[in-house]
């Protein structure tokens, strides 16, 4: 299986039979060739999924995520990125170890590729490292579920006018914080919005620069 049209395709159909077994509805383009190739319903919100084959690092320790894209045109060939613009989400298949992975589009927005370790590192390091179960396909669903849940029961009391502010707003530990500022950076610039607490109460509410 070496032709990666034949592992995109691949990577789609186990990123659909993935979500068809937890029971999430999976919606498809009409016409081929958009930003994003399926989208996901998730608590009643649709996210935008582009999916990409995942490969097994030399080592066996990573996987390794190819997020750009190329196409031909008759200069040669363009490389191009993703922006949260364009989708929500990466869906990610290695087929090597055949299981699914759900990665948000702040960390990879503007990059060619992401590592997924698959082991933590020797030198014990955690800022800007992407632990692959972090981001495994069922947890990341029920984590987003678990959010628009959320949004829904508070939906009353909130300003309409805040509510597309408050949906991306992510809760996070001062200590997780710390050890990974690197990871929240790029998703505080990818548009979400972090608040850090301290000992349960929130400290401080990070959002992109203008």
């Amino acid at each position: 299986m070496d032709s990666p049209n034949v592992k995109g395709a691949v990577a789609e159909q186990a990123i659909v039979l993935a979500a068809m077994r937890l029971g999430v509805p999976v919606l498809r383009p009409v016409a081929e060739h958009g930003r994003c190739d399926l989208a996901l319903d998730i608590g009643g919100k649709l996210f935008r999924v582009q999916c990409k084959w995942g490969r097994l690092g030399p080592k066996r320790d990573v996987i390794v995520v190819a997020t750009g894209g190329s196409r031909c045109v008759p200069t040669g060939y363009v490389r191009s990125t993703y922006t949260n613009r364009e989708v929500d989400l990466f869906g990610v298949y290695c087929g090597a170890l055949d299981r699914c992975f759900l990665l948000p589009v702040s960390l990879a927005a503007r990059k060619y590729a992401v590592h997924l370790r698959l082991t933590p590192p020797r030198n014990s390091q955690r800022a800007c490292i992407n632990l692959a179960e972090d981001f495994a396909f069922e947890g990341a669903i029920a984590q987003l579920g678990e959010r628009r849940h959320g949004m829904a029961e508070v939906a009353g009391s909130s300003p309409a006018s805040s509510t597309s502010q408050t949906e991306r707003s992510i809760t996070v530990g001062s200590n997780p914080f710390r050890d990974a500022l690197g990871y929240w950076m790029e998703r505080v610039a990818g548009g979400e919005e972090v608040i850090v607490t301290f000992r349960g109460k929130p400290r401080v509410r990070l959002s992109a620069a203008m």
